[in-house]
């Protein structure tokens, strides 16, 4: 008989920390309101038909959800459009982001890392996770590295068993 040797795993010993981006994306789905439908002839903005347009809205459609807005046709929006579009959607949404689906996806992972408290990174050896079923931006790994960079001890991308090093502190 032979004695069997324990398995030991050595990525749970290693003392790496692996972080994960896709965690820090939104949980709900996004809304898209798209200004499209408020343009005259599928043109230009018009204030007096748009305020119109407005006040037909139901709005309770965006409550407590994140709201993506913009326009899919090629046309000119005059900014205070955006902001009047605002003054209606920020009483009732939880989240207004300007950009399609994946821009305020974008816009909203970015915040979720500046949100990062550094310290808790401190002396780590850190692996920002690299593979997953949601593709990340490559904005936002500039972002958690930027980040990240002044108080690790280690930084690294990938996956425990594979990792791509990208800096050690110096000793």
């Amino acid at each position: 008989m032979t004695q069997e040797t324990p398995l030991i795993n050595r990525v749970a010993e290693s003392g790496l920390t692996t972080l994960d981006l896709a965690d820090l994306l939104p949980k709900q789905p996004i809304l898209v309101f798209d200004m499209k439908p408020f343009l005259v002839q599928g043109l230009v903005l018009m204030e007096k038909p748009f305020r119109e347009q407005l006040k037909q809205t139901d709005w309770q459609l965006y409550h407590d959800q994140i709201v993506a807005v913009y326009c899919s046709a090629d046309a000119l929006i005059p900014k205070w459009a955006y902001m009047l579009l605002a003054s209606y959607l920020q009483p009732v949404a939880k989240q207004v982001v300007y950009g399609s689906t994946a821009d305020a996806e974008n816009a909203l992972l970015l915040n979720a890392i500046a949100k990062i408290d550094p310290k808790q990174y401190e002396g780590a050896r850190l692996i920002i996770k690299g593979c997953g079923d949601r593709d990340i931006p490559a904005e936002a790994y500039l972002a958690i590295s930027t980040q990240l960079l002044p108080v690790v001890k280690s930084l690294m991308y990938g996956e425990p068993c594979s990792t791509v090093p990208i800096y050690k502190q110096p000793k």
